[in-house]
């Protein structure tokens, strides 16, 4: 019995650990069909042309930084073509961002901007940690 109970133990230890590394081995798409992807020096000349920064992370995390003056729309409860398009014009330059390549959020909302008819749309797939780390402003 003890054995057994060893057994399911490891087994599920292991079921974990391959969760785990499952999710963190996640890398967002390079690009995003009918959208530009930038880095961080494009997301910065864009920034001080007064382009709007849509934030699309969770609150928590909107709440521990952001790039200054960005629009927080977290994706699974709030993005919508509403909220976008009371924050934009289809044919206005809008940023997407959320945290850095582990981050599928940016990439999600990239893609339904641009099926919804957004027409400069830029993904920004590193996202708020390499604005952070070029020194960049943050609230």
């Amino acid at each position: 019995m003890r054995r057994l109970g060893i057994s399911i133990l490891t087994s599920l230890l292991l079921v974990l650990v391959a969760h785990a590394l499952a999710a963190s081995a996640y890398v967002s798409p390079e690009a995003v069909p009918g959208a530009t992807t930038i880095d961080t020096v494009t997301a910065k000349v864009l920034f001080d042309a007064g382009v709007v920064f849509i934030d699309v992370r969770t609150n928590t995390d909107w709440e521990a930084g952001r790039i200054p003056g960005a629009l927080h729309l977290e994706l699974k409860h709030v993005y919508s073509m509403e909220s976008l398009g009371t924050t934009v014009a289809k044919d206005q330059a809008v940023v997407v961002y959320c945290n850095g390549l582990q981050c599928p959020r940016s990439s999600e909302a990239a893609t339904k901007a641009v099926a919804w008819g957004f027409t400069k749309v830029y993904y920004y797939r590193l996202g708020f940690p390499d604005w952070q780390a070029a020194g960049y402003p943050v609230e």
